[in-house]
């Protein structure tokens, strides 16, 4: 089988051990990693395969069920298109193959019962850059078996969990995330802020699950760049010397040292993984009170969704 060019084990993170140096990890794509689990009835945090592009072939050795979401890849079984954001049954000796990317980057694999790679510091998530987590802290190869914890497959006899259409998101080449400014927007010109807010970037070939680099019109600095190193958020926008912003994503170090103009909203974190190079952003602002009832709001969904699901 091929293992593609960058499959990982990944929960929902490691919690707690970032003032260690150690980063958060856990899936870039929040939102798929969740649905995922739950057309299969598994805890939103079980563990599933994160596949990057293109190119993983996998063989099943049991029978059992999954759920496919997030980035189009081309999923197929058998080299037969198959449904995306719904369970699918898979028999003995089953290829799953995602063969090209049409849109979106990333997509995530959830199988019945979870996988069950044994827990690093209270996660299954794979860091490569730690070296810890899923199999032997690292990306998929080559002969590799995934264990999962097996379960009936009565419950989906005849049955299968698809989501409602207007909560499947799409993908295209542009994406538009909101931000709240700070922690350092006092750092910026008033012509910076504005520039930030009515451009467009592009996402440059450094692309990964630490971040994305961006390249576009120039952020200027009233003073200078540099503060003193502080704790780096997932979705914050950091914009060094040179005026291009970073923006930060799960695999992240722990600490920086440049200002940051702004933070990703936590509802839009999943689109930011979905980005690849190539890819344009835009930039809105909205205030805190905005971005919590965005997030009240798509919380709310998986609420009701868990418990449609587990009637």
């Amino acid at each position: 089988m091929n293992p593609g060019v960058f499959t990982t084990v990944q929960d929902l993170g490691r919690s707690g051990y970032q003032k260690y140096g150690l980063a958060v990890s856990g899936s870039a794509d929040h939102y798929s990693h969740r649905m995922a689990n739950i057309l299969v009835g598994n805890p939103e945090s079980s563990a599933v395969l994160e596949v990057t592009l293109m190119g993983l072939k996998l063989k099943s050795l049991k029978p059992t069920v999954i759920a496919v979401t997030g980035g189009d890849l081309t999923f197929t079984i058998n080299g037969y298109p198959a449904p995306m954001w719904s369970s699918v049954k898979i028999n003995e000796g089953d290829i799953i193959h995602f063969s090209g990317c049409r849109s979106g980057c990333r997509a995530y694999i959830s199988i019945l019962g979870g996988i069950t790679v044994p827990k690093v510091l209270g996660s299954r998530s794979t860091d490569t850059v730690g070296r810890i987590g899923g199999i032997e802290g690292r990306a998929l190869k080559k002969g590799d078996i995934i264990p999962f914890n097996e379960q009936s497959l009565v419950r989906f006899q005849g049955v299968r969990r698809r989501l409602p259409k207007d909560l499947i998101p799409t993908y295209t080449n542009t994406f538009h995330l909101r931000v709240v400014l700070g922690p350092q927007e006092e750092a910026f010109t008033e012509k910076a802020i504005k520039t930030f807010f009515s451009s467009i970037y592009k996402a440059t070939k450094d692309v990964n699950r630490m971040g994305c680099r961006l390249e576009g019109p120039i952020i200027e600095h009233k003073t200078g760049a540099d503060i003193m190193s502080e704790g780096i958020f997932f979705g914050a926008i950091q914009v060094p010397k040179n005026g291009q912003p970073i923006i930060f994503s799960v695999g992240r170090q722990s600490i920086g040292g440049y200002t940051k103009i702004g933070g990703v909203i936590t509802a839009d974190l999943p689109k930011l993984a979905q980005v690849k190079p190539g890819d344009s952003i835009t930039f809105e602002k909205i205030t805190i009170e905005e971005a919590h009832a965005l997030l009240k709001e798509k919380e709310q969904a998986f609420s009701i969704l868990k418990t449609y699901s587990n009637s």
